[in-house]
């Protein structure tokens, strides 16, 4: 995936983790991967669509599994004829319409954490780069200290995709946020990762944590919302963007986007007009 088709290292990690969770599925079962058939991987796709998975999730498996299989197959670890007949779920035209919160809820999951409690002040800071920015889970789980430039008032946020870093304006709300936790609740510690654990070992916050911290204050506030994690309040981002008058274009480049296809689905999204991006009201956030 890296050297011959030069997928991005978030791609792969996606990809392998979709391919290990088949893997453990097989263990489980005392069986190896040399006595798979299709029906094994229709079987385990079926399981995760009857549990929480949802039909683009089970889609992006099928995905991952199916060039996995092309490689085993030119391996010779498994029997031929598996990659070419899986299939995930059918989606269609509008199934990828934004499921993100209001941006009314998003601005009460905010100031639900405006509390002194060390959680309540790392929390915040996480917030509102999910919501303001709308960076996705690994992009705040790996963000560093030396990527916040307090001089220039920017944020630096790896692409893998795009192979660059990205800069964003440091707003004041945020910057506050952020120095709060930094001189309050984190740990002294050698990790040059901003956001991580409120107890020892220290150590940077997964992906998973953020989500089911995301997840946890959405639950409790019984805000309405198809998703609940980072990347609903990333599609409450470019929602509230695109209602604001933003086009396409600037919407894509603030999500990081490589190019508008990615941004296509907020197009259903009702467009009010354009406006400067520097004009940007935060509602009630700053």
């Amino acid at each position: 995936m890296r050297e011959e088709r030069g997928l991005s290292e978030a791609t792969i990690r996606n990809r392998c983790w979709h391919v290990e969770k088949l893997l453990v599925w097989f263990m489980r079962q005392n069986r190896s991967l040399a006595e798979v058939s299709l029906c094994d991987v229709d079987a385990f796709l079926n399981s995760k669509g009857s549990q929480d998975w949802g039909r683009v999730s089970v889609a992006t498996c099928a995905n991952a599994l199916r060039s996995f299989f092309r490689h085993a197959e030119m391996r010779g670890w498994c029997v031929p004829g598996i990659a070419a007949g899986i299939s995930g779920p059918r989606l269609f035209k509008h199934e990828a319409l934004p499921v993100g919160p209001a941006w009314a809820d998003v601005q009460q999951l905010i100031n639900g954490s405006n509390g002194d409690k060390p959680r309540d002040i790392r929390d915040r800071a996480i917030l509102m780069l999910f919501a303001i920015y709308g960076f996705r889970s690994a992009e705040v789980a790996g963000l560093r200290l030396e990527e916040v430039n307090w001089e220039r008032d920017i944020i630096m946020i790896s692409r893998p995709k795009q192979r660059r870093a990205q800069e964003y304006p440091l707003l004041q709300s945020v910057g506050k946020a952020i120095i709060r936790y930094l001189q309050q609740v984190r740990p002294r510690c050698s990790r040059r990762e901003i956001f991580l654990t409120l107890k020892a070992p220290f150590r940077p916050l997964s992906p998973g944590a953020l989500h089911f911290m995301v997840s946890r204050g959405m639950q409790a506030l019984q805000i309405e919302s198809l998703r609940h994690g980072p990347h609903a309040l990333r599609h409450a981002s470019a929602g509230h963007l695109v209602a604001e008058g933003f086009s396409l274009k600037e919407v894509g480049d603030h999500l990081g986007h490589r190019s508008a296809f990615a941004t296509r689905t907020y197009a259903k999204v009702d467009l009010a007009g354009l406006r400067e991006v520097g004009d940007f009201d935060l509602g009630g956030l700053l």
